[in-house]
């Protein structure tokens, strides 16, 4: 099942977070947060000028809305509805890339420091829900083109 959380401009330009922390309320308050892996997806309902030529991951009020809503709940990307591309849109939202024939491009060196918080921040969040899958984590990681080793979590002995 997918969730669609629209967002505004003026939700947008107020840094309002109240469209994500209702349907994340909700989802507490009925049992577990985690039961909800893989189903958030925005709508981003942000009116520009027919000339401008941006991606909204380029749009700074759009970015600094999602920069908020990461340092709120840095755990959301395993909520997020990976296999329609919500992952790789949060990423472009809070990693510096650029945009080319091939799609986008990530800074590499931010995309590895971005990718390894996450994981991180993850594996805390996993295990908190009783629910540690190092293959999720894996996975996530490699919608972005980031690849862990199992020797990885072998390391964190965990």
């Amino acid at each position: 099942m997918t969730t669609t959380i629209t967002l505004n401009a003026d939700q947008l330009n107020t840094l309002d977070l109240s469209p994500v922390e209702t349907i994340l309320n909700e989802w507490q308050q009925a049992g577990s947060i985690a039961t909800h892996e893989q189903e958030i997806r925005f709508e981003l309902d942000y009116p520009r000028d027919a000339t401008d030529p941006r991606e909204l991951s380029e749009i700074p009020e759009i970015r600094l809305w999602f920069v908020r809503l990461d340092a709120r709940y840095p755990w959301l990307p395993i909520l997020l509805n990976w296999e329609s591309g919500e992952l790789a849109r949060y990423a472009a939202m809070l990693v510096p890339h650029q945009f080319s024939p091939e799609g986008i491009q990530f800074n590499p060196e931010a995309l590895e420091i971005f990718m390894m918080h996450k994981v991180f921040v993850l594996m805390d969040w996993m295990k908190q829900q009783g629910n540690l899958r190092y293959s999720q984590l894996k996975f996530m990681t490699q919608m972005l083109g980031y690849e862990l080793d199992d020797g990885f979590f072998e390391f964190l002995g965990v």
